[in-house]
């Protein structure tokens, strides 16, 4: 996993208001060579019928991954289909830090940012420095 570029921040991450500046990968499957130049977060080789899915991004979602459920921002959505047939709906995520992650569609709630359990993980994600502080 890497880190996704971000011309607004360095480290590429977020908070609840400013996601929306997050560049997303659309229109066209991502190589490895967007994932080296980090326009994606992953490139899928050894599937077939590759296909961007048509969803608006970037999108904020919670991702119920192993470690508990996180704030993230889907900005790169493609599917996939295996040798034996099952289609996968694979997303590109942005964490709150800027770390990237992959997680499968059926993995994440996709919400609005004014979601509160989504705003609420955004926020101990990246701790009091986007607090108010008076």
């Amino acid at each position: 996993m890497s880190t996704f570029p971000s011309d607004a921040e360095p480290g590429g991450g977020f908070d609840a208001d400013d996601w929306d500046r997050l560049p997303a990968f659309t229109g066209a499957l991502a190589t490895l060579d967007d994932v080296q130049a980090r326009r994606a977060i992953f490139s899928l080789a050894d599937t077939q019928n590759g296909r961007p899915i048509d969803m608006p991004l970037p999108q904020p979602v919670i991702w119920w991954s192993e470690d508990g459920d996180q704030a993230a921002i889907a900005v790169q959505a493609e599917a996939h289909d295996s040798d034996e047939g099952e289609t996968m709906e694979v997303l590109g995520l942005i964490l709150p830090d800027g770390e990237g992650a992959v997680a499968l569609l059926e993995d994440v709630d996709l919400v609005d940012d004014t979601d509160p359990t989504w705003r609420d993980l955004v926020a101990a994600a990246v701790g009091d420095e986007t607090g108010d502080e008076g």
